[in-house]
């Protein structure tokens, strides 16, 4: 009965998962493939996603001739506007996030209305460090925030990824891999109930206290 309420709760209910990295056999990969799973599982819609999909060409104003967009930003705006809400296991480079990510998430944002504002996103890692890739989802935190993402607060980092997989692709330590569903099932819960009970929607403004000039002024 319980496991019935949760496929009705979270039947309509749809997640983009993706994996920040391009490499074949990428610990983050395998990490989006068990968020998806588990998603399944709960009830949720996935649609799974590679970052082949969304790579862009470096940002270049000088390339935003007749409303330009690269393909991979207009694949990703389409799936993010097509779901409610986005799940991002992303590796860590050098501190810091995946170029790849950064360059894609300047060119979405380009786009009118902006579409990163207002929807959820729950961020997670796996590295074969001791912190898991976490500092990584920090600095991923801060554009995706700018931007009017509604990121939740609790990320997942899996730390000594390369031995942290069974032979099934699972999470082997139990405590863990049950830490690991119930992060996000409460961040599913969280959409659900942002569908139905939706907050007044606010205009997205770039900085709120700035002066407002034609020149400076990004409000939506």
């Amino acid at each position: 009965m319980e496991e019935q309420q949760k496929n009705t709760q979270h039947g309509h209910t749809s997640f983009l998962v993706f994996s920040a990295s391009l490499r074949t056999g990428s610990l983050n990969t395998k990490l989006a493939e068990l968020a998806a799973q588990v998603i399944q599982k709960n009830g949720g819609t996935v649609d799974f996603a590679s970052m082949v999909e969304f790579d862009c060409p470096s940002f270049n104003q000088d390339l935003e001739v007749d409303n330009y967009h690269p393909k991979g930003a207009e694949e990703f705006r389409k799936r993010i506007l097509a779901n409610d809400a986005f799940i991002i296991a992303s590796p860590e480079y050098n501190g810091s996030m995946p170029g790849i990510i950064k360059n894609m998430i300047d060119w979405v944002s380009r786009y009118r209305p902006q579409p990163f504002h207002q929807h959820h996103a729950l961020l997670m890692s796996a590295s074969p460090s001791m912190a898991g890739g976490n500092r990584g989802l920090w600095s991923l935190r801060i554009p995706l925030e700018h931007l009017g993402t509604r990121v939740y607060p609790d990320m997942f980092s899996l730390a000594t990824a390369h031995e942290a997989f069974d032979t099934s692709g699972s999470i082997a330590d139990e405590k863990l891999a049950k830490r690991f569903e119930d992060n996000l099932v409460s961040f599913m819960n969280l959409v659900e109930a942002s569908k139905h009970y939706p907050c007044i929607k606010k205009a997205w403004v770039e900085f709120l206290g700035e002066k407002t000039t034609k020149e400076t002024e990004r409000v939506e």
